[in-house]
Parts: C-alpha cells; sequence; structure tokens
C-alpha cells in the first residue's frame, strides 16, 4: 500500500516551527492563497463554457488589455486576504496603487504585505495553454499599528519572507518556500485537498533547454543573441532546445524540473525589459535560489536590486545556476 501524501494544511502546520517569525499568521495567509486558488482554478477550468474568456477592454496600469479573467483572479485574490484579517496592504500588477487594508482590529495589528500577478500569461487563456498566479510576501517596515505606506512595497527582493505560484494547467500546483526550500503541492479536484507531491524541488544544475522569444531577436542586446547562439551550437551536449510557452509560470516551473533557462531580456522596444519587479522577478528569484538556481538581470542578482516603483520592470534571467552564469559571461564580454 503506498503512502498516505501530507496534505498542504498538515504540512504549513508540521513545518510553521521551522519559520523564524512564527506566530501562525503567515500560515494563515498561505491559506488563504490556496483558497483563493482552487476558486480562481475553477473558473479557469470553466473557460469556454462560460462567458470568462476575451479582454474586458479596459488596460491596466502598464497599459495592456484586462482579460477577463484577470480581473476575475484579481477580485478573488484581494477579496480572499481582506475578508481573513491577514495582511495590512496588497499591490497587485492590475492595480494602479498599492491597497491598503485596514485590520478589524483598530490598532491594525497585521504585519504582512503581500504583492501579486493574479494570472500571469491570461492571453493564452483563449488557446488553453497553462496560466498562473504569482505571490511575494514581505513584512511591513513601517510601525505596526499605522497604515502601510509605499515602503513597505518597495522592498529588495532578499527581504522576502515567503513566494511562490500556482500553475493552473494539466494539474492545478500550488509551488511555494518560506525560506526554507520550495515544495509543490498538486490540487486533488475530486476532494479539493492540494497533496504534496514534489517535496524540495530542485533546479539541476545544468539543462538542455532555453525560454525566449525569439521573435524578438532582432531587438535583444549583443550578449543575449550571442548566447542564443551559444545554445544552438552543435558542440558538446548542445544544440539545447527551444521551449516557449510564453507564460513565466509555466516556462520556470517545466526548466525547475527539467534543468533549463529563461531569459527576458531588455531590447531596443523595451529598454527595461517587460517582467515587473516585484510582482514577477523577485518572487521567481526567491524561488530560484531556493531551489538551487539562480536569477539575475544579466549583470546583478534581482534580489539585490532596490525597487524604485511598484511597476518597475527590470531584464530577466533565471534557471539553472550554470547556464544563468553562462548567460551573464556573454552579457560582460559584449559590454
Amino acid at each position: 500500500m503506498s503512502q498516505r501524501k501530507q496534505t498542504l494544511g498538515e504540512f504549513i502546520i508540521e513545518n510553521q516551527a521551522s519559520f523564524k517569525y512564527t506566530s501562525g499568521e503567515l500560515s494563515r495567509l498561505i491559506n488563504s492563497i490556496r483558497l483563493a486558488a482552487k476558486v480562481v482554478n475553477h473558473e479557469v477550468n470553466k473557460a469556454g463554457l462560460v462567458d470568462i474568456l476575451g479582454a474586458v477592454g479596459d488596460t491596466n496600469i502598464q497599459g495592456e488589455d484586462q482579460q477577463k479573467l484577470d480581473v476575475y483572479a484579481n477580485e478573488k485574490f484581494i477579496q480572499t486576504m481582506t475578508k481573513r484579517n491577514i495582511v495590512c496592504g496588497i499591490a497587485s500588477e492590475e492595480e494602479d496603487d498599492f491597497i491598503a487594508i485596514n485590520s478589524q482590529d483598530e490598532n491594525h495589528q497585521n504585519k504582512y504585505v503581500v504583492l501579486i500577478d493574479p494570472l500571469d500569461g491570461s492571453s493564452n487563456i483563449d488557446v488553453n495553454v497553462s496560466v498562473g498566479t504569482i505571490f511575494s510576501i514581505y513584512r511591513r517596515v513601517t510601525p505596526v499599528g499605522t497604515p502601510v505606506t509605499i515602503e513597505d512595497f518597495l522592498q529588495k527582493g532578499n527581504q522576502q519572507v515567503a513566494a511562490g505560484y500556482v500553475v493552473y494547467g494539466t494539474s492545478t500546483m500550488i509551488v511555494y518556500t518560506t525560506g526554507d526550500g520550495v515544495n509543490g503541492f498538486t490540487l486533488n479536484p475530486a476532494i479539493g485537498t492540494f497533496y504534496l507531491s514534489h517535496p524540495n524541488m530542485q533546479f539541476p544544475e545544468n539543462g538542455r533547454i532555453y525560454s525566449v522569444n525569439e521573435g524578438n531577436y532582432i531587438h535583444f542586446p549583443k550578449g543575449i543573441k550571442d548566447y542564443i547562439k551559444y545554445c544552438q551550437m552543435e558542440e558538446g551536449d548542445r544544440p539545447y532546445t527551444s521551449r516557449y510557452i510564453g507564460s513565466l509560470v509555466s516556462d520556470f516551473h517545466r526548466n525547475m524540473i527539467k534543468g533549463g533557462i529563461y531569459m527576458y531580456p531588455k531590447s531596443s522596444t523595451a529598454s527595461n525589459g517587460k517582467l515587473r519587479l516585484l510582482y514577477e522577478c523577485n518572487p521567481m528569484a526567491f524561488l530560484a535560489e531556493q531551489a538551487n538556481g539562480k536569477a539575475s538581470d544579466g549583470f546583478e542578482r534581482i534580489m539585490d536590486i532596490q525597487p524604485t516603483e511598484l511597476h518597475q520592470r527590470v531584464p530577466f534571467i533565471c534557471g539553472s545556476k550554470n547556464m544563468v552564469e553562462k548567460a551573464e559571461e556573454f552579457m560582460r564580454n559584449a559590454e
């Protein structure tokens, strides 16, 4: 008889003591994300059967068309975390500004802020390609008992206390870290429970997959062009295989399991790249480093970058350690 798998709830309780700020508050926050993920997963799986596909007709702060599921996921995650009286502030890729949350306690004792990309890759929904949710959690830096300020959100990635993602694919998974390794939990849709399916996830130090939108090749800096040529060169274990889904969560998840590198560099059409430092790059960098991988902007560790604005964009290179270091070498040599 196979051994019974541990549920996400059991895992959170069992590992709560290993978290240095243990108070139960972070555990409740992870549980609220789990609940919202199940609700969003239900809607994602109904796409095509109900009026949930397509664009709303509005654009977000980045000037991108908002999809119906973007708006739905954004509302569900914000509602869930707000109503459960867990966080003191939320920043979302879909919102112009951060949201200050007044606790039911008049002294506003909640200690955590959450930054979230509610539905990464949502334009893929219409064609039935995997999408995801990315989240990042920090302890506030302003005094507890006062309203949050922008300072609470503009923290370096190395100050994160937890980060993770949900991938809505052939199976739905939550993958997260609290700074003590990375673990993945798969949803059993029959009973609505997440079970530990991928304990202690690790990037292989080397991989054979490179993930980049080669349609933008002509606009890439020389260092990235040279690295792509290196990936395609027939020598040793190369050429590498090109795999690009266009959903950061999906590309990252595959590369962590199989070994690979993901790149979204700056270009002549996007001088700072496209991905958001706070909602996408920092949480993925935290996960990568906790899983024996690496994340860089080509020259600097992602989690050492000081944010200056909520929706700041940065170039992003992330994945198997040796592959990222080789890409950095090409970037330095091209300078």
